[in-house]
């Protein structure tokens, strides 16, 4: 209960910065330093990731595909990604496959808050 409570508290004070946080990254996809942009959408990948997918907060969109490229919705994903960039997906996973897997081996992904 007290992580449900603590959560809660903390989406109340985040999800307004979250929606101020893309309008301010379409701004600077149109006028800003593409370094910005492209930090911007990595950390929107690793939301979509974790919240739409189920996957890990640390990982993209395309290395979770990769991963279980089994299931129905990750072959599309790599179809799409595929179309942009040839393996993209597998490219994405070898990089940050040993990321996933030190998270996992340190323990870093169990709750915090008891």
């Amino acid at each position: 209960m007290k992580e449900r409570l603590a959560g809660f508290v903390l989406m109340t004070a985040v999800v307004p910065m979250a929606i101020l946080g893309y309008l301010i990254l379409v701004w600077v996809g149109f006028f800003g330093p593409n370094a910005r942009g492209r930090a911007g959408v990595r950390a929107l990948d690793h939301f979509v990731n974790a919240t739409v997918f189920n996957g890990h907060a640390w990982e993209s969109v395309s290395s979770h595909a990769w991963r279980v490229q089994h299931k129905r919705w990750a072959k599309v994903i790599i179809r799409i990604t595929d179309v942009f960039q040839k393996n993209h997906c597998q490219r994405a996973n070898k990089r940050e496959q040993p990321l996933v897997d030190l998270v996992l081996e340190k323990g870093l992904h169990r709750q915090t808050i008891f």
